[in-house]
């Protein structure tokens, strides 16, 4: 959803304990009433008086259901003079009266938008195209994690690479010590290019050269194994590794969770020791954080293109 939209329904959730009506949520966004309801209107299907009027409800009911308030209590907090006034509100939108209330707290709405509780709006995203699941997600944050990552450790030189600032420490049981950013580098680079040989039937990868490109290639590769073993519901399918001595069976469920959780482990630990060693990381390496930029970074591409 666009940050301006995104705005204006967030007036919408401000208001909800204060007493309002459309011309002073205009007044809060510098519009008129009649622009501020043409806008949301359109973009939602509601009124911003609609929209408050229902989730004021929606939140009501919720109370109600979970009793962390009376129909009195309830009828307060939604804005309500009185109780029987209240009680006719919510009859009509439910079809019972607050004190025999035990239903589904969601009203129909014309744009997907309802009371979260505690206190929140549940807001769908406007997608363009096929909505991005959690594979998406986490295989695309991971590698965009490392790319950033290996950029970082490209400002350094080869002496402060190879500096052994942890020693001792073991990041992935089977593969023994890394104590210097040079060998994680390597390491998350040469495992992605091995498991995804693995998963590919290719020859054995041969470890070495520039990390960036190596990357480049192997996650390029990755990525689209992943979204065809999702695509095919081929999550639980086994093949053998004979790149293991000897072969082993292994599920593409499990090879994808293990790259991934062992990833995260091995790329967290490296950001820490690049920055110890003067490099600078550009993010904290959170998902949500990296969704929230992605989105934004999409939204600028979008206007400078239309």
């Amino acid at each position: 959803m666009e940050d301006r939209l995104r705005e204006l329904i967030d007036v919408v959730l401000g208001s909800l304990d204060e007493p309002v009506n459309g011309t002073s949520l205009a007044a809060r966004v510098h519009f008129s009433r009649d622009h501020l309801d043409r806008l949301l209107a359109a973009a939602t299907g509601e009124s911003p008086v609609a929209m408050r009027r229902r989730l004021l409800l929606e939140r009501a009911a919720w109370q109600l259901r979970t009793g962390a308030a009376s129909p009195a209590g309830a009828a307060e907090a939604a804005g309500y003079g009185s109780t029987a006034a209240f009680s006719r509100a919510f009859a009509r939108a439910y079809g019972t009266p607050p004190s025999a209330f035990a239903g589904e707290v969601e009203l129909e709405a014309p744009n997907g938008i309802h009371f979260h509780p505690p206190a929140g709006l549940l807001i769908p995203g406007v997608r363009a195209g096929a909505p991005a699941d959690l594979t998406d997600r986490l295989v695309s944050h991971h590698l965009d994690r490392v790319r950033e990552l290996l950029a970082a450790a490209a400002t350094l030189s080869d002496e402060a690479l190879a500096r052994e600032v942890r020693p001792g420490v073991v990041l992935v049981w089977f593969e023994g010590v890394e104590p210097s950013a040079a060998l994680m580098c390597e390491r998350l680079v040469f495992t992605l290019e091995v498991w995804v040989a693995a998963m590919a039937g290719s020859p054995v990868p041969v470890a070495g050269g520039d990390w960036e490109p190596r990357f480049e290639r192997a996650a390029l590769a990755f990525e689209r194994l992943a979204k065809r073993i999702r695509d095919r519901g081929a999550f639980d399918d086994a093949f053998v590794d004979a790149l293991c001595e000897p072969p082993q069976s292994f599920t593409y469920g499990g090879v994808l969770s293990h790259v991934l959780t062992y990833g995260a482990v091995r790329r967290e630990a490296l950001a820490s020791v690049l920055v110890e060693l003067g490099a600078t990381v550009p993010s904290c390496g959170d998902p949500i954080v990296w969704e929230a930029q992605s989105a934004r970074t999409r939204i600028a591409r979008n206007a400078t293109m239309s």
